[in-house]
């Protein structure tokens, strides 16, 4: 029997922000069945906590219902305040495949905790399907180039004009399904103060509720282009159109297009609890 967690992500309300199954000691499962136990849940992502490889107090692998991602924000943070509350902890350091990830939590004596994690610094390049993309969404970009980002994960920041615009994008699924490894971030705000929205069929997820991962690639963005301050904190809010509602913040600190760290943090709230009755399952092993 494998025990698990429903932590609701970048939120103090339950059963509102981005979900995430955390499977608090997955021991024995093999690869093949964390992908379909990913499926089973049909979360946008499951996490499955293991023995550390090296000096971090846990190792964490990560699926969505079509593939492992070697980081994700959401994910990681839920799986942070789920292990929290198992133990009391003030730190956290979890072993990830793009290295390892330090987390501090903040109890306000309430059910939710708030977690801040430093995520990887990511790399950028232009896009180089913007055209496509653009007629996927059904809006053209709200600025000339359009840039992916990666800190495992590749995320496609696409910024349009307003909310209405953003609220109002029903995506062509069909062709955004044939942009390989990428998520669409849909953005728009001004200084402190963003929506946003996401939308990957790469990585089998319609529309996300809370993309922690992108959270912090948009602060670098914002910084980059001179839209907001390096080392001021943005404010995030997604899922509002799924009735979903997620706060992120994200900093990215820096000078120019160097970045030294990026933090991104939210609450997260424990919903539910299970177990995963699979013993004896054929193809089982050490992970």
């Amino acid at each position: 029997m494998y025990q698990y967690m429903i932590v609701d992500v970048f939120t103090d309300t339950p059963l509102a922000g981005n979900p995430v199954a955390v499977l608090l000691d997955a021991t024995g499962l093999s690869t093949d069945q964390m992908q379909s136990l990913a499926v089973e849940t049909n979360l946008s992502e499951t996490t499955f906590v293991l023995p550390p490889q090296g000096t971090a107090d846990v190792r964490v692998r990560i699926f969505t219902p079509t593939r492992e991602l070697p980081f994700a924000g959401h994910p990681t943070l839920g799986t942070a305040v789920a292990l929290a509350h198992l133990r009391e902890r003030r730190t956290l350091v979890m072993e990830t495949m793009m290295g390892d990830v330090e987390f501090t939590f903040q109890r306000d004596g309430g059910r939710a905790l708030t977690a801040r994690m430093r995520q990887p610094v990511p790399t950028w390049e232009p896009y180089e399907h913007a055209a496509t993309l653009a007629e996927g969404l059904g809006v053209a970009p709200a600025e000339p180039v359009v840039y992916a980002y990666r800190n495992g994960p590749r995320h496609v920041l696409f910024p349009v004009r307003d909310i209405e615009e953003l609220s109002g994008l029903r995506p062509d699924l069909r062709v955004l399904s044939t942009l390989p490894d990428m998520s669409a971030f849909c953005f728009v705000g001004v200084g402190t103060h963003w929506r946003a929205r996401m939308f990957s069929p790469a990585y089998g997820v319609v529309e996300d509720a809370a993309t922690g991962s992108a959270a912090g690639p948009l602060a670098v963005h914002l910084a980059r282009h001179g839209r907001t301050d390096h080392g001021r904190q943005i404010e995030i809010r997604q899922g509002v159109e799924m009735g979903r509602p997620s706060t992120m913040t994200a900093t990215a600190w820096g000078q120019g297009d160097r970045f030294d760290a990026v933090e991104v943090a939210g609450a997260a709230v424990v919903v539910g609890r299970g177990e995963f009755l699979i013993d004896g399952v054929e193809g089982g092993g050490p992970a």
